[in-house]
C-alpha cells in the first residue's frame, strides 16, 4: 500500500482525496511515505493548526485553525512538499475556498507538491472532480492477529493478576477473523474488553467479540447491526436448509481456501409470510460466529437525483469493509418491485437493481447475502437466474410434525413443560398454520388463562386456534400459486 501511494506523489498528483473513519490509519501511511521520500510532511487541523515536521524539527506555520490563511501559507510556498488537512470538506462549500483550492491544484502540479485532503465524510462534488480518491484499506488479517497479540501482551505486562491465553491457532483464526471491519485501534478495544472480563482469553470470547464488534458498528450508515439472539434450534424444520447451512459452515476460514473453496455467496428464501425466513438470518449469524448486518431498503431511496445509488454503493462498501460478514435483505421485492416494469420512477429501481446484480457477480468479499421474498411475482426474473445465489430455497407452510417442534419451542421459552400439553392435537387443530401464527397463538392464549387466572392449559390454545383464520385461509389462492411456482424452481426448505 505505501507503494502505491509513493508512486501516487511522484506521477504529480496535486490533490489526494482519502476519504475514512480511521485517521490514525491514514496519517501512519502518509508519514510513512513521507519519510520514505524523504519530504517533509505538513499537517493542519482545526484544533492545531498548521505544523510542519521537517526531520524531527516541528514548526507551526499557522498557529490558529481557519483554514483559508492555512490553504494561502501553502499555495505561497515555493517548497516541495506533502502536506495534509483533516476535516477539510465542510469548509469547501465556499466559494473563497473552492477558488483556492483550484489554485492550489494548479499550483501544485507545477511545483510537484500533494494535499491530501482525510476526511470521514465524504468531500463536496466540486470538489471530488479534481481529486484523486485514495482508498485506505482495512487492516489485512496478519495486522489484527498482531493487535490480539499485542494488546494480550500489554495487558498481561500491567495486570496485577495473571493473564492466561488458552486458545487454539484455529480459534485464533477464528478470533482474529471476527475483528475484520474493525480499525486496528476498535479491534484493540475490544480484545482488551473480552480479556478484562476473566483476565482470560480462549475460545470461549468468540461470541463476546462478535456482540463487542456489533456494537462498535452499530450506527454503520444504510447498515443495521442486529443483535443475533436465536439459534439453529430455535426454528423448528427447514431441515434440508439447515444441513445446506451446517456444510458450509467454516468455509470462510483460511483452512478452506488452503482446501480450495470458494466461500458461498449467498441465498435466496422464498416462502409463505411467518414461516421463518427472517430468523435464518439470525440463525446462520449465530451458527457461523459472524456479525448480522441489515439492508434496509426503504433508507436507501433519496429525493434527490443519484443519491439512492450513492446510498446503495456506500452500504455495499461498508458491508466490504465489516467482512466477514452476514448481509440481510428482507423482503427484497419490495426495493426492486419495479426493476422488471416500466414504473414512474425514471428508471431508478433498474438502476439499482443493476447496481446490486453487478455487486452480487463481481464482489469477492467473504459476505454471506440472505435475501428473503415473499412475492415472486414482483421479482426481477435476473434475480433468480443461477449464479446470482448458490440455492434458492421455498420455505413452505411447516407440517404436523414441525408444528409440534414449533409449539414445544414456544412453550420452552415462555418456561411452560411441553410435556403437560397435548402437542399431538394441538398440531393436527393448526393445519395450515405459519410458526408465526402459532407463536401468536401462545400469547393468545397466554392473555386468555391469565385473565381467568388460571395455569395455561391445552383448551386454552385450542380456543385460541379455533378463533385464528390463518394467512393459508385468508390467501389460499395466492399461496397455492406461490406453492405451484416453486415446486419445479426451489429447493424445499423442509
Amino acid at each position: 500500500m505505501p507503494e502505491q501511494l509513493k508512486l501516487l506523489i511522484r506521477s504529480g498528483h496535486p490533490i489526494i482525496a482519502i476519504e475514512t473513519g480511521d485517521e490514525p490509519r491514514a496519517m501512519d501511511l502518509i508519514n510513512k511515505v513521507s519519510d520514505d521520500l524523504q519530504v517533509p510532511a505538513t499537517v493542519w487541523s482545526m484544533t492545531s493548526g498548521l505544523i510542519c515536521n521537517n526531520k524531527g524539527t516541528i514548526e507551526r506555520l499557522v498557529s490558529e485553525g481557519k483554514p483559508l490563511h492555512a490553504l494561502q501559507t501553502i499555495k505561497e510556498s515555493s517548497l516541495c512538499g506533502i502536506y495534509v488537512f483533516k476535516d477539510l470538506g465542510a469548509h469547501l462549500k465556499d466559494l473563497t475556498m473552492l477558488r483556492l483550492m483550484r489554485d492550489i491544484h494548479n499550483e501544485f502540479t507545477l511545483n510537484r507538491s500533494t494535499l491530501f485532503l482525510v476526511d470521514s465524510a465524504p468531500l463536496p462534488d466540486a470538489i471530488r472532480r479534481f481529486t484523486l480518491p485514495y482508498e485506505i484499506k482495512p487492516p489485512s488479517f496478519e495486522e489484527l492477529e498482531l493487535v490480539v497479540r499485542s494488546t494480550f501482551r500489554k495487558i498481561a505486562a500491567e495486570s496485577i493478576y495473571e493473564v492466561k491465553a488458552e486458545i487454539t491457532k484455529r480459534q485464533m483464526e477464528q478470533l482474529v477473523q471476527s475483528l475484520r471491519g474493525l480499525s486496528c485501534s476498535e479491534a484493540g478495544r475490544v480484545v482488551a474488553s473480552v480479556i478484562y472480563q476473566d483476565y482470560k482469553l480462549d475460545g470461549g470470547d468468540l461470541g463476546q467479540i462478535i456482540e463487542a464488534k456489533r456494537r462498535v458498528l452499530a450506527s454503520a450508515g444504510c447498515l443495521e447491526s442486529v443483535a443475533v439472539d436465536r439459534a439453529s434450534e430455535d426454528i423448528g424444520g427447514l431441515t434440508n436448509l439447515k444441513a445446506w447451512l451446517k456444510v458450509r459452515r467454516g468455509s470462510y476460514s483460511d483452512r478452506a481456501r488452503e482446501f480450495g473453496l470458494e466461500p458461498p455467496r449467498g441465498i435466496l428464501l422464498l416462502g409463505v409470510q411467518g414461516c421463518g425466513k427472517s430468523l435464518c438470518a439470525k440463525a446462520v449469524a449465530a451458527d457461523w460466529n459472524m456479525p448480522l448486518l441489515k439492508l434496509d431498503p426503504g433508507v436507501l431511496y433519496q429525493k434527490f437525483v443519484g443519491e439512492s445509488e450513492g446510498q446503495l454503493r456506500q452500504a455495499l462498501r461498508q458491508a466490504e469493509a465489516m467482512a466477514p460478514v452476514i448481509l440481510w435483505v428482507d423482503e427484497i421485492e419490495k426495493a426492486f418491485a419495479s426493476a422488471n416494469a416500466s414504473s414512474a420512477d425514471g428508471g431508478l429501481s433498474q438502476r439499482m437493481f443493476g447496481t446490486l446484480l453487478s455487486w452480487m457477480q463481481e464482489h469477492r468479499h467473504p459476505i454471506f447475502l440472505i435475501a428473503t421474498a415473499n412475492n415472486i411475482e414482483a421479482l426481477p426474473p435476473e434475480l433468480m437466474r443461477k449464479g446470482r445465489f448458490d440455492e434458492i430455497f421455498f420455505v413452505d407452510l411447516p407440517n404436523a410434525a414441525n408444528r409440534e417442534g414449533i409449539l414445544k419451542i414456544h412453550l420452552q421459552r415462555r418456561k411452560r413443560d411441553p410435556d403437560d400439553f397435548d402437542l399431538e392435537v394441538l398440531a393436527e387443530a393448526a393445519d395450515g398454520f405459519s410458526g408465526a401464527e402459532l407463536e401468536q397463538v401462545i400469547m393468545s392464549s397466554l392473555y386468555r388463562a391469565f385473565a381467568e387466572d388460571s395455569e395455561l392449559e391445552t383448551q386454552h390454545i385450542l380456543a385460541e386456534i379455533a378463533a385464528t383464520r390463518p394467512l393459508s385461509v385468508v390467501l389460499g389462492e395466492k399461496i397455492a400459486n406461490l406453492r405451484a411456482w416453486a415446486k419445479e424452481r426451489c429447493v424445499e426448505a423442509d
